[in-house]
């Protein structure tokens, strides 16, 4: 026996299509709000208005929408219909094409006025999925000439509003209302994710910490991320809004998603900047490998004061003797520059002037003390430099080889033993039998400047209690290369 109905006799239906300067919620603004409200079989009430961006609409949109910067001019800004669209969108159900850029915006624009906007969504994308599977393109002009609906005029808010409720009461009249409600019911009831995904990839997906990974078509790898909570964090992609032009690309590109489970976060976190750099995803924008790193040594000079130099070739096993890890020589030098200014040190002991007589620039301007001229006393001078750089310093390796960082997960049983030497991740292997198996004689692994600052930070901040630490005399060394 089918379910009696229950949405499409109780719940007033809120079809609402927007027209916007562009397509991130983060960036463009709404101009134009169209919406009927369809309740029990008939409209009850619809409501347009006009909205001023406080931007520029472009030729491209104006053309593609015909709504002009004239036409919006005069009209109402967000925040004077703010309570009236709340209050015309309280308990109902939300309605859009390709929902998530609607509901979106409409979110964003309730963002900036520091207030929150929370709605049942339907898309009627997904619905169309749902309902015709058999068919490959969903969008409303496919719609409009698959189902025979009325010609409207497309990208003006109402005319879109009409062909999507049109083709919401060609669905009710074609498959029924039983079909309709239990669709309905499905696709307000699970979580919101993007189409092309199987409709229990949360469901499947650990509640612990690991690395997820996003791919697209072709199995081309999209995204890198981790968690403590895989499934969370996925889930929190798939929200329902987008915040930036990279959230929609991904969304509308995914088509498979996969996660290594690990023990702890560390473990996740290692892994995560491994497969970033390893495997260069097209949407992650950080921790891309550096081609050369810069430190600064301090040495003494003839006249007994500390004087900076940048340097490449940085010995792995002495990073104590350096001053900070720099992707390139300009921001070595920016650094270089911003301690000169706060602590009046001399520009020429920097490396920042060349050598010349005479006082430095910065003593002509009164910011340096006198170094370059024998004024200062130079054991007052290297002491300023010292607290000066003492921030910047790197740790040197503290133990005489590999070690092994322990993480137990109480809850999954999960035990990942991360190898790390010299500040390079070397290998994770998960249980005594791997651990005497692993062989590092003769390997050669490069040094990287993220790994060094995440397990400097593990391992010698505050929180280095909470790791279990075991020496590896028997493991052989490998050769840590620089970049």
């Amino acid at each position: 026996m089918p379910q009696p109905s229950r949405h499409l006799k109780t719940t007033t239906f809120a079809f609402l299509d927007l027209e916007t300067t562009g397509g991130s919620a983060a960036t463009d603004r709404i101009t134009e709000i169209g919406i009927q409200f369809w309740r029990a079989g008939e409209c009850v009430d619809q409501w347009q208005t006009l909205v001023n961006p406080k931007t520029r609409i472009s030729p491209f949109i104006e053309q593609l929408t015909g709504i002009s910067n004239a036409m919006v001019a005069d009209a109402p800004l967000f925040e004077d219909i703010a309570d009236e669209l709340e209050r015309r969108l309280d308990g109902v159900v939300f309605v859009a094409h390709n929902a998530r850029f609607d509901y979106g915006f409409v979110k964003g624009e309730f963002r900036r006025l520091g207030r929150m906007f929370v709605a049942k969504v339907l898309c009627t994308v997904k619905l169309s999925r749902r309902l015709y599977p058999e068919f490959r393109r969903h969008n409303m002009d496919a719609l409009i000439e698959r189902h025979g609906l009325q010609q409207v005029q497309r990208h003006r808010a109402m005319g879109d509003v009409a062909a999507m409720l049109g083709f919401f009461e060609h669905v009710l009249a074609q498959q029924g209302e039983d079909t309709l409600e239990t669709a309905i019911g499905e696709l307000l009831q699970r979580p919101s994710i993007p189409s092309h995904l199987p409709l229990d990839t949360l469901q499947e997906l650990p509640r612990g910490p690991g690395v997820y990974r996003f791919y697209g078509e072709n199995d081309a790898l999209l995204y890198v991320g981790k968690s403590t909570n895989i499934a969370q964090r996925v889930a929190s992609h798939f929200s329902g809004d987008h915040n930036s032009t990279r959230g929609v690309r991904i969304s509308e590109s995914l088509r498979r998603v996969d996660w290594t489970e690990t023990a702890g976060e560390l473990g996740a976190l290692l892994l995560e900047l491994k497969q970033i750099k390893g495997l260069k995803p097209l949407f992650n924008r950080r921790s891309r490998a550096a081609k050369n790193l810069v430190s600064i040594e301090l040495t003494t000079n003839a006249q007994g004061y500390l004087q900076a130099r940048l340097i490449r070739e940085i010995d792995p096993g002495r990073l104590g003797d350096y001053y900070g890890l720099f992707r390139s020589k300009r921001d070595a030098e920016r650094a270089l520059a911003g301690i000169a200014a706060k602590n009046e040190l001399c520009n020429r002991l920097l490396s920042l002037e060349s050598e010349h007589s005479g006082p430095c620039f910065q003593r002509a301007l009164g910011r340096c003390q006198g170094a370059c001229e024998g004024r200062e006393d130079p054991l007052r001078y290297n002491l300023r430099m010292q607290i000066a750089f003492y921030s910047l310093r790197l740790q040197t390796w503290p133990w005489k080889g590999p070690v092994a960082i322990i993480e137990c997960n109480e809850t999954s049983h999960k035990t990942d033993v991360l190898v790390v030497y010299n500040w390079v991740h070397v290998a994770t292997v998960h249980d005594d039998h791997e651990l005497d198996s692993l062989s590092l004689g003769g390997q050669a692994v490069n040094f990287d400047l993220d790994s060094y600052k995440l397990l400097a930070k593990a391992l010698l901040g505050k929180d280095r209690g909470q790791f279990r630490i075991q020496l590896l005399p028997a493991l052989a060394q490998p050769d840590v290369l620089m970049p």
